[in-house]
């Protein structure tokens, strides 16, 4: 019996120290953020944080939602690409257009709806909207 209670107060002290580990790095964390300007302005983001009923007088906390934010936005960016990537290529005519095709990436806007559902965000757009490699492109470029 004085073996268990020798056992719980030891996991106890590990514990309590575990936590004050956590405490003192999340503190430096958001000290950290002080320093740091992100590339989501603080301004934008508490209007945003403003708009949904949400106010904190507390930058750190602000530019911790820009952090998190900038990261969403560059994991979707970065699913988009793979999807794009993914994409079969169209089919080239001739070989000069076949050289600079394949350097060139179109991000549509189903390869970024296919991104953003991967996070639970579904993208619906109008029936109307252009979504082809060839719109706004000069009507001479056009391979039609």
């Amino acid at each position: 019996m004085n073996n268990t209670s020798s056992s719980n107060s030891q996991q106890q002290q590990q514990s309590s120290e575990a936590r004050h580990d956590d405490d003192a790095a999340l503190t430096e964390f958001l000290a950290s953020l002080m320093d740091y300007t992100p590339t989501i302005p603080d301004e934008l983001v508490e209007h945003y944080l403003a708009k949904s009923g949400f106010q904190c007088p507390d930058v750190r906390l602000v530019r911790l939602v820009a952090v998190a934010t900038q990261k969403f936005v560059a994991d979707v960016a970065t699913d988009a690409l793979q999807q794009c990537k993914a994409r079969p290529a169209p089919v080239v005519k001739d070989k000069r257009d076949k050289q600079q095709k394949e350097k060139r990436l179109i991000l549509t806007m189903e390869d970024l709806s296919k991104a953003l559902s991967e996070y639970g965000v579904n993208v619906k757009h109008q029936e109307y909207f252009a979504d082809s490699p060839s719109t706004g492109m000069d009507p001479a470029s056009r391979e039609e």
